[in-house]
């Protein structure tokens, strides 16, 4: 799930930081190494849901393994419970578009667990989470767990395992998403290549 990226449009704690035109240039990058390195993948199908729902006809430079959808309207449990629903039988996993270090062997990781559970998640040091799994089973009729969500805050995981109402569910790595100017060097550091 992903924003088209425009200047001055989304990111906007990263912006306060770092200018409009530094913020939308780390999240295109973001946005289109995340869509290259998952997209490659033959395990899995890759689709880009973004927002506004208008900007699935100007999305370029996207390659032919990823089929673009629109998010539609609502919060972000909403629409993340719109694509859980969406996409057909069988597991399903949504990453966030501005964490650097996702990897395919993440997804591996993911859909791995949700053949011993009902969802997974992976952890943000920032309360929240940059990936959220169902295993959808056709003889799981599970409720979303997306209610009374406050979401962007520190209690966005915690809030969203105590909708599981029980439902097992495993844990992945922590990862970061990049919301500030201080997020953007760390991960900077993290993967620029030595000199």
């Amino acid at each position: 799930m992903g924003r088209l990226p425009q200047v001055g449009v989304g990111k906007r704690r990263l912006a306060r930081d770092v200018g409009d035109l530094a913020a939308w240039r780390f999240y295109r990058n973001s946005l289109k190494s995340l869509l290259r390195r998952l997209g490659r993948d033959p395990r899995w199908e890759v689709c880009f849901a973004i927002t506004p729902d208008r900007a699935v006809s100007r999305v370029a430079g996207i390659s032919d393994q990823v089929t673009v959808i629109p998010q539609g309207g609502g919060d972000l449990g909403q629409r993340m419970g719109r694509m859980l629903r969406r996409v057909p039988h069988g597991p399903v996993v949504i990453v966030g578009s501005d964490i650097p270090a996702i990897e395919p062997k993440h997804l591996e990781q993911a859909f791995r667990m949700l053949g011993r559970k009902s969802w997974v998640f992976g952890p943000a040091a920032d309360g929240g989470y940059w990936l959220v799994g169902a295993a959808r089973r056709p003889c799981l009729r599970m409720p979303l767990p997306f209610e009374d969500v406050r979401w962007s805050s520190p209690e966005t995981l915690r809030d969203t395992l105590s909708g599981l109402r029980g439902a097992a569910f495993g844990l992945l790595e922590q990862l970061d998403d990049v919301d500030s100017g201080a997020d953007l060097a760390r991960s900077q550091r993290q993967f620029s290549p030595p000199l």
